[in-house]
């Protein structure tokens, strides 16, 4: 890369950002073509890279051409001067497109603003654009965004930071290709061809996924982008020129073939861009871009942050898809793999393959220093650390990053032998629990092509699929000569191949019947893939028997809730959870989630006696009620009843900023025959802060510190010893709120008449759509029915803020809605409730809930009226136990809040002392539900042994008259409404800290609490 002359570019920036009207054409030209000879693009000096005024037909010219990138200059970018411009522009880029065969990107400018644009069904159409700021141009913002379009960098560093910025979803080459693949799918995305490799795509992902799966083709071109990403990262990777490559033998991994290197790209449900007009040109600018990058130099899982760089957060939490940092994975196989040459290691959820990686590079650092020869080492490598994953673009990228975990010198080693890659596509838990694949030392596959014997079945000894290499060649291969040019109706010769692959003369008519089948379903326009399918379908169950069992299982399984898996899966799951002991039910079957018996299963399928395992898993594993049944280690399966015996726990709970979307841990324990060995309550807890993009483990250890701890196990329900559990409620879910909540309007000269208000909407910044938008909804309404709501938010320490205000439908002790005689007795209310149920009704997500059964689900806000004359009231979430006593019997709490009644002030004041109280939150902390923080307070404080009120007790009247003190305190503090009940709640805590009562609060709540 030139060195760039910063202050000179920064110039020119300015000079451009400034738009002067008095600069001519011809000079921004200039500067423009300055800007991409001086900016560090690697374009050359020369105009061989950089051509200005190249001619194109009719003796017209193009301002300027750097390699696919033709610009037009304007002096401004005016709508008419636009149109005109972009019409030029189109006839350029279809032009050298035609020319050429290459996809050609077109780009307009003044030089302060930069459109990118692309041919869409040979229509001109904008993919990105950047502007410079005037008087303060980003010269990194620009040049990056440029460097997307163009495309001219070579040997690139793919460290995570590159990775994100050149090729994640904010980067002008990710638009540009996301774009491009979009077109191709909108004009030739119902061929049969394609739609059939969509259909096996989202079957396969609904399997996977749940509910959490939305079938939808964003998702489905997302993916095919990543995966076909990753297939030519795997050429680019053995050094391969891939920009002078035909895109077919790309994706069909014919190189590899070979170089014998089997298992790594082949044809999946995302070759389909080969099968329309315009793919072929969509993966050879594909190509170019990844050419970009030196991927012989990998220290990490990077595809794993090119696929959270291009699936969005949103859409990664609703698949439950966090991978697991590298220095944690590097860490736990370090823990576990301990004798890397003589140790199997499988991972049944290998996602992008970060474990792998890590298991590869140990086991050949070690072969290494044992001084093995490369082509042992690597024979036996893919014979001892193998994957699986239900995941098609999981299984694309962790075939790569093996790859890369390998390394560039090792793979094009001339002595090194033929190399398969051992990551299957495959249903780990085998959910049908299939054992009918294998019948009398055969393995069968149906088809489904015919009705006479044996041509509905691929048959093959099974025995040959303990050399996994040879099989799967024996499979590919036999595909590929099904597939290759041939009469219909004829049978090419499998005499060489079976001389090839050493197949035995026993094993060959079976081989030759299959063969047969392959060949008629390729006549009939339905061969699905079949090589594909029969390789990746046999891998788990073969793994599953006995005598091919693995010594180590490691991995990071899917974190899939009971409430986000569809209704078979949940039958399925409850059933088998239920057979191994698993299953809890009542009010937590909706946390319960796949990881534990995800585990269970595993052992029992996948690993020997003796055998160990790590794995990482949700936080509540450790210590929540409804993995009681995985802690006990004893999983009671009628057909193989599985012992397990833990030996310990990491807890990292603690650790910030946090990388999965709940609290994580790690746990470690042996397959056994004899009694299980519930996991320990000692655990090792690791707190830390890592700094912003920490990925190795050299660099995450400094900030690291780890110490033994003791678990406190929380029990199955949410009421714990304290009688006050039952006394409280969670407020009403006031949803959505732009239904309900309202802001007044200014009185009109006329006014209303007694008794009634005029309000409108209150919006709000965290609406979600469709509710954000709706308009505003207005009226005038009896001002019985606007009542006071108590959020969360609502409440500091001893203190309630201004309440918000609804519109509620409550007459005394009662609601009325619809179906109510007695709503049209209140004209202003029945006019708003009629309309906002009618909102309902039509942007509802589901039909199972009319407005009024949404407003009191499980009865919260009926159960709240009449309002108590006096409540404690406390904040279901946060960092901190919040609480305060409300004496308004108008108000009511929405579901951030849990309210419970008392009999006094002086019992109000004793329990608010004590949720108060710093000590308290420190206490209850270790018992709360979590999520990515120790915030999900609901009821975990009653399983504190907090007693009854009572007056003759010392203790608690102390405690009363403290937290009547206390109250003053904060009643007097001027707590100003400009400020968030964030920064309040900071204000009231430290004025608490430094008043005259806080210590002997804490030693008291302690003392009571001891008890």
């Amino acid at each position: 890369m030139p060195t760039v002359n910063r202050e000179d570019v920064e110039d020119l920036l300015k000079r451009l950002a400034g738009r002067n009207p008095l600069r001519s054409e011809a000079t921004i030209q200039a500067d423009v073509r300055q800007i991409l000879l001086t900016g560090g693009l690697n374009l050359a000096e020369n105009d061989l890279d950089v051509h200005l005024e190249a001619q194109v037909g009719n003796r017209r010219r193009i301002d300027v051409e750097v390699g696919y990138t033709v610009i037009e200059v304007k002096k401004s970018l005016s709508e008419t001067i636009v149109q005109a411009a972009e019409a030029q522009l189109g006839d350029y880029v279809a032009m050298r497109s035609h020319e050429t065969g290459q996809r050609y990107v077109g780009i307009l400018t003044d030089g302060a603003e930069w459109r990118a644009y692309q041919l869409r069904n040979d229509v001109l159409a904008e993919v990105t654009r950047y502007t410079l700021k005037a008087g303060r141009p980003d010269l990194q913002g620009l040049l990056g965004w440029l460097e997307g379009v163009l495309a001219t960098r070579r040997n690139v560093p793919p460290t995570p930071g590159e990775i994100r910025d050149r090729l994640g979803a904010e980067s002008a080459s990710y638009s540009l290709d996301r774009a491009n693949l979009a077109a191709l799918y909108e004009a030739h995305g119902q061929l049969p061809t394609v739609q059939l490799k969509r259909q096996l795509w989202s079957q396969l992902l609904r399997s996977a996924l749940g509910t959490q799966f939305s079938d939808d083709d964003e998702l489905f071109l997302e993916h095919t982008l990543l995966v076909n990403s990753a297939e030519i990262i795997a050429h680019l990777v053995l050094g391969l020129d891939v920009t002078d490559m035909r895109p077919a033998t790309l994706l069909a991994g014919q190189r590899f073939a070979l170089a014998q290197i089997y298992g790594v790209v082949e044809e999946d449900f995302f070759d389909w861009v080969l099968e329309v007009p315009g793919g072929e040109s969509f993966i050879r600018t594909l190509a170019r871009r990844l050419a970009r990058f030196d991927w012989a130099n990998v220290e990490h899982d990077v595809l794993k942050v090119l696929y959270e760089s291009i699936i969005g957060t949103e859409t990664r939490k609703r698949l439950g898809e966090y991978y697991t940092p590298d220095w944690l994975a590097n860490q736990v196989v370090a823990e576990v793999v301990t004798d890397p040459l003589n140790q199997r290691v499988l991972d049944p959820a290998c996602g992008s393959g970060t474990f792998l990686f890590h298991a590869v590079r140990r086991h050949l650092a070690t072969a290494e220093e044992a001084g093995i020869p490369l082509a042992t080492a690597l024979s036996e490598l893919t014979g001892h650390v193998l994957g699986i994953d239900l995941h098609p673009v999981a299984v694309a990228l962790a075939r790569v990053t093996y790859l890369l975990a390998i390394g560039r010198h090792r793979l094009i080693d001339q002595h090194r032998g033929p190399i398969t890659v051992p990551i299957y596509l495959g249903d780990s838990v085998q959910w049908t629990q299939r054992v009918d694949l294998f019948s009398q030392g055969n393995l069968l596959i149906s088809t489904g092509t015919g009705s006479q014997i044996f041509e509905d079945e691929l048959r093959f000894p099974d025995h040959l699929l303990a050399d996994a290499g040879r099989f799967d060649r024996l499979v590919s291969e036999m595909a590929s000569l099904a597939a290759k040019n041939r009469a219909k109706g004829a049978i090419p010769s499998l005499t060489a191949l079976f001389k090839r692959l050493a197949i035995a003369e026993v094993d060959q008519p079976a081989i030759r019947d299959s063969f047969e089948v392959l060949c008629r379903l390729q006549d009939e326009d339905r061969d699905h893939i079949w090589s594909y399918y029969i390789r990746n379908l046999v891998r788990p169950v073969w793994l599953s028997r006995p005598e091919n069992r693995v010594d180590i299982l490691v991995g990071n399984p899917p974190w899939l809730s009971y409430r986000h898996m569809s209704k078979d899966m949940q039958g399925v799951f409850r059933e088998m959870s239920e057979a191994r002991g698993l299953w809890h039910g009542n009010t937590v079957a909706t946390q319960q989630d796949l990881s534990g018996l995800f585990v269970a299963r595993a052992i029992q399928q996948y690993l020997k006696v003796d055998g160990s395992f790590s794995f990482v898993l949700p936080n509540a594993v450790l210590d929540r009620g409804y993995f009681a049944g995985f802690r006990s280690g004893k999983y009671s399966d009628p057909s193989e009843p599985i012992t397990v015996g833990f030996t310990g726990s990491w807890d990292l709970r603690r650790l910030r900023p946090h990388f999965f979307p709940r609290g994580g841990a790690v746990v470690f324990g042996n397959r056994t025959n004899d009694s299980a060995q519930a996991l320990p309550i000692e655990t090792v807890r690791w707190t830390g802060r890592l700094p912003r993009g920490t990925h190795s483990w050299e660099a995450a250890e400094p900030h690291l510190t780890r110490h033994p701890s003791t678990l406190i196990i929380g029990a199955q329900g949410t009421d714990g010893p304290s009688p006050y559990g039952a006394r409280f409620a969670n407020g009403a879910t006031i949803f959505p709120k732009v239904l309900f909540f309202v802001r007044p309007q200014p009185a009109s000269p006329l006014g209303f008449g007694a008794g009634r208000r005029a309000v409108q909407s209150q919006r709000s910044s965290t609406e979600k759509i469709p509710w954000k938008n709706l308009p505003d909804t207005s009226g005038v309404i009896e001002s019985e029915f606007v009542r006071p709501v108590l959020l969360g938010e609502s409440i500091v320490p001893y203190r309630v803020l201004p309440a918000r205000e609804a519109v509620l439908p409550i007459e005394g002790d009662r609601l009325i809605g619809s179906d109510d005689s007695r709503l049209d007795l209140y004209p202003g209310l029945a006019e708003w409730w009629r309309f906002v149920e009618s909102q309902w009704v039509k942007y509802r997500s589901s039909d199972r809930l009319t407005l009024m059964e949404q407003l009191d689900f499980r009865r919260k806000l009926s159960h709240q009226l009449p309002p108590s004359p006096l409540r404690v009231v406390y904040g279901a979430s946060g960092m901190h136990v919040v609480a305060a006593l409300v004496d308004d019997q108008v108000a009511v709490c929405e579901h951030k809040l849990y309210w419970g009644a008392v009999t006094s002030y002086e019992e109000g004041f004793y329990l608010s002392a004590i949720l108060n109280c710093p000590a308290l939150t420190q206490l209850v902390r270790p018992l709360m539900s979590y999520g990515k923080d120790e915030r999900d307070i609901d009821k975990s404080i009653w399983k504190l042994p907090i007693p009854f009120y009572n007056p003759s007790n010392e203790v608690h009247t102390r405690l009363a008259t403290l937290g009547r003190m206390e109250a003053s305190l904060v009643a007097d503090l001027d707590l100003s409404e400009n400020k968030s009940f964030i920064q309040l709640r900071q204000m009231v805590r430290k004025a608490l800290a430094e008043g005259p009562y806080s210590e002997e609060v804490d030693e008291l709540v302690v003392g009571l609490l001891d008890q």
